[in-house]
Protein backbone atom coordinates (compact mmCIF):
# COMPACT_ATOMS: atom_id res chain seq x y z
CA UNK A 1 0.00 0.00 0.00
CA UNK A 2 1.61 3.18 -1.02
CA UNK A 3 2.12 5.98 1.46
CA UNK A 4 0.17 9.20 0.77
CA UNK A 5 2.61 12.86 1.77
CA UNK A 6 0.16 15.96 1.62
CA UNK A 7 2.15 18.88 0.59
CA UNK A 8 -0.71 21.77 1.04
CA UNK A 9 0.13 24.96 -0.88
CA UNK A 10 -1.52 28.44 0.92
CA UNK A 11 -0.92 31.51 -0.83
CA UNK A 12 2.46 33.06 -0.94
CA UNK A 13 4.05 29.68 -0.40
CA UNK A 14 8.27 29.30 -1.14
CA UNK A 15 7.78 28.15 -5.20
CA UNK A 16 11.41 26.31 -5.39
CA UNK A 17 11.12 24.74 -1.76
CA UNK A 18 6.97 22.95 -2.77
CA UNK A 19 8.45 22.28 -6.17
CA UNK A 20 11.50 20.60 -5.15
CA UNK A 21 9.89 18.98 -2.45
CA UNK A 22 7.24 17.62 -5.01
CA UNK A 23 9.39 16.93 -7.70
CA UNK A 24 11.68 14.59 -5.89
CA UNK A 25 9.05 12.72 -4.27
CA UNK A 26 7.29 12.01 -7.51
CA UNK A 27 10.78 11.06 -8.83
CA UNK A 28 10.91 8.80 -5.85
CA UNK A 29 7.97 6.78 -6.97
CA UNK A 30 9.55 6.79 -10.74
CA UNK A 31 12.43 4.75 -9.41
CA UNK A 32 10.62 1.86 -7.08
CA UNK A 33 9.29 4.12 -4.23
CA UNK A 34 5.99 3.62 -3.16
CA UNK A 35 4.74 7.46 -2.88
CA UNK A 36 1.67 8.85 -3.54
CA UNK A 37 2.44 12.97 -3.09
CA UNK A 38 -0.87 14.62 -2.95
CA UNK A 39 -0.77 18.81 -3.38
CA UNK A 40 -4.06 20.54 -2.22
CA UNK A 41 -5.15 24.27 -1.89
CA UNK A 42 -6.13 26.01 1.15
CA UNK A 43 -8.06 28.15 -1.09
CA UNK A 44 -11.43 27.87 -2.30
CA UNK A 45 -9.52 27.88 -6.16
CA UNK A 46 -6.87 25.15 -7.24
CA UNK A 47 -4.53 27.97 -8.59
CA UNK A 48 -2.72 29.36 -5.58
CA UNK A 49 0.01 31.91 -6.19
CA UNK A 50 3.50 31.76 -4.65
CA UNK A 51 5.72 34.29 -3.18
CA UNK A 52 6.99 35.25 -6.14
CA UNK A 53 4.11 35.24 -8.51
CA UNK A 54 3.97 31.98 -9.51
CA UNK A 55 0.97 30.23 -9.91
CA UNK A 56 0.50 26.69 -9.68
CA UNK A 57 -2.24 24.46 -10.01
CA UNK A 58 -2.85 22.17 -6.86
CA UNK A 59 -3.89 18.48 -7.19
CA UNK A 60 -7.26 18.65 -4.79
CA UNK A 61 -8.70 21.27 -2.52
CA UNK A 62 -7.69 20.84 0.79
CA UNK A 63 -11.12 20.92 2.30
CA UNK A 64 -11.75 17.59 -0.08
CA UNK A 65 -9.60 15.72 1.36
CA UNK A 66 -9.23 16.18 5.07
CA UNK A 67 -10.59 12.75 5.61
CA UNK A 68 -7.85 10.83 4.25
CA UNK A 69 -5.30 9.28 5.87
CA UNK A 70 -1.64 10.69 5.54
CA UNK A 71 1.75 9.18 6.21
CA UNK A 72 3.31 12.51 6.30
CA UNK A 73 3.08 16.22 5.94
CA UNK A 74 5.64 18.99 3.99
CA UNK A 75 5.46 22.27 4.49
CA UNK A 76 7.21 24.68 2.23
CA UNK A 77 8.10 27.74 3.54
CA UNK A 78 7.78 31.50 2.75
CA UNK A 79 6.20 33.76 4.95
CA UNK A 80 3.13 34.68 3.74
CA UNK A 81 2.61 30.68 3.14
CA UNK A 82 4.14 29.72 6.03
CA UNK A 83 0.96 31.96 7.87
CA UNK A 84 -1.37 30.80 6.04
CA UNK A 85 -0.71 27.55 6.75
CA UNK A 86 -0.33 28.35 10.89
CA UNK A 87 -4.20 30.22 10.41
CA UNK A 88 -5.50 27.13 9.10
CA UNK A 89 -7.11 24.87 12.05
CA UNK A 90 -6.90 22.18 8.97
CA UNK A 91 -3.71 21.81 9.03
CA UNK A 92 -2.90 22.23 12.31
CA UNK A 93 -5.12 19.31 13.26
CA UNK A 94 -3.63 17.31 11.04
CA UNK A 95 -0.08 18.14 11.98
CA UNK A 96 -1.41 17.24 15.48
CA UNK A 97 -2.96 13.70 14.05
CA UNK A 98 -0.18 12.58 12.07
CA UNK A 99 2.25 13.72 15.23
CA UNK A 100 0.26 11.38 17.79
CA UNK A 101 0.75 8.24 15.19
CA UNK A 102 4.40 8.94 14.83
CA UNK A 103 4.20 10.13 11.27
CA UNK A 104 6.26 12.38 9.34
CA UNK A 105 6.35 16.34 9.63
CA UNK A 106 8.46 17.76 7.40
CA UNK A 107 9.07 21.58 7.18
CA UNK A 108 11.23 24.37 5.67
CA UNK A 109 12.52 27.85 5.80
CA UNK A 110 9.90 29.83 8.19
CA UNK A 111 7.18 26.79 7.85
CA UNK A 112 8.28 24.79 11.47
CA UNK A 113 6.82 28.01 13.06
CA UNK A 114 3.49 26.56 11.75
CA UNK A 115 4.78 22.84 13.71
CA UNK A 116 5.41 24.99 16.60
CA UNK A 117 1.93 26.66 16.92
CA UNK A 118 0.32 22.81 16.19
CA UNK A 119 2.40 21.86 19.77
CA UNK A 120 5.05 19.43 18.57
CA UNK A 121 8.33 20.89 17.60
CA UNK A 122 10.71 20.77 20.20
CA UNK A 123 14.49 19.55 20.68
CA UNK A 124 16.64 20.32 18.00
CA UNK A 125 15.49 21.46 14.42
CA UNK A 126 16.69 23.70 11.84
CA UNK A 127 15.27 26.63 9.73
CA UNK A 128 15.85 30.15 8.35
CA UNK A 129 17.91 31.96 10.30
CA UNK A 130 16.06 34.22 12.70
CA UNK A 131 12.76 32.09 12.73
CA UNK A 132 13.51 30.41 15.24
CA UNK A 133 13.06 33.44 17.73
CA UNK A 134 10.34 32.31 20.25
CA UNK A 135 10.24 28.64 18.85
CA UNK A 136 10.50 25.31 21.25
CA UNK A 137 13.45 23.52 20.88
CA UNK A 138 16.87 24.52 19.45
CA UNK A 139 17.74 25.46 16.14
CA UNK A 140 20.99 23.73 14.65
CA UNK A 141 22.21 25.62 11.60
CA UNK A 142 22.40 22.60 8.97
CA UNK A 143 21.10 21.88 5.68
CA UNK A 144 18.35 19.81 6.56
CA UNK A 145 17.85 17.97 10.59
CA UNK A 146 15.79 14.69 11.10
CA UNK A 147 14.37 14.15 14.63
CA UNK A 148 12.40 11.61 15.30
CA UNK A 149 9.57 11.84 13.07
CA UNK A 150 10.07 15.81 12.69
CA UNK A 151 12.46 16.58 9.60
CA UNK A 152 13.48 20.09 9.05
CA UNK A 153 15.78 21.94 6.84
CA UNK A 154 17.32 26.03 6.49
CA UNK A 155 15.59 27.14 3.24
CA UNK A 156 15.56 27.38 -0.91
CA UNK A 157 18.74 26.24 -1.16
CA UNK A 158 18.42 23.22 0.61
CA UNK A 159 14.81 22.34 -0.58
CA UNK A 160 16.55 19.14 -3.07
CA UNK A 161 18.44 17.77 0.10
CA UNK A 162 15.15 18.00 2.31
CA UNK A 163 12.92 16.00 -0.34
CA UNK A 164 15.61 13.82 -0.78
CA UNK A 165 15.68 13.34 3.39
CA UNK A 166 12.03 12.43 3.43
CA UNK A 167 12.52 10.25 0.37
CA UNK A 168 15.21 8.40 2.54
CA UNK A 169 12.67 8.47 5.73
CA UNK A 170 9.07 7.46 3.33
CA UNK A 171 10.59 4.78 0.71
CA UNK A 172 13.95 3.82 1.80
CA UNK A 173 18.01 4.54 1.49
CA UNK A 174 18.19 2.34 -1.18
CA UNK A 175 15.75 5.12 -2.70
CA UNK A 176 17.52 7.78 -1.55
CA UNK A 177 20.59 6.78 -2.83
CA UNK A 178 19.66 6.17 -6.42
CA UNK A 179 17.79 10.15 -6.57
CA UNK A 180 21.23 11.07 -4.93
CA UNK A 181 23.13 10.27 -7.76
CA UNK A 182 20.11 10.23 -10.70
CA UNK A 183 19.42 14.02 -9.48
CA UNK A 184 23.58 15.03 -9.46
CA UNK A 185 23.90 15.93 -5.39
CA UNK A 186 27.56 15.03 -5.57
CA UNK A 187 28.44 17.85 -8.05
CA UNK A 188 27.26 20.31 -5.33
CA UNK A 189 29.73 21.70 -3.38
Amino acid sequence: MSKKILVPMAQGFEETELISVVDVLRRAKEVGGDLEVITASLNSDLFVKGSHDVIIKADYLLKDITHMDFDAIALAGGYEGMNNLKQSDEILNIIKKLHDNNKILAAICASPIVLNAAGVLKDEFTCYPGCEIGLNGTRINQAVVANKNIITSAGPATAILFGLELAKHLCSNEIYGKLYEMMLVPLVK
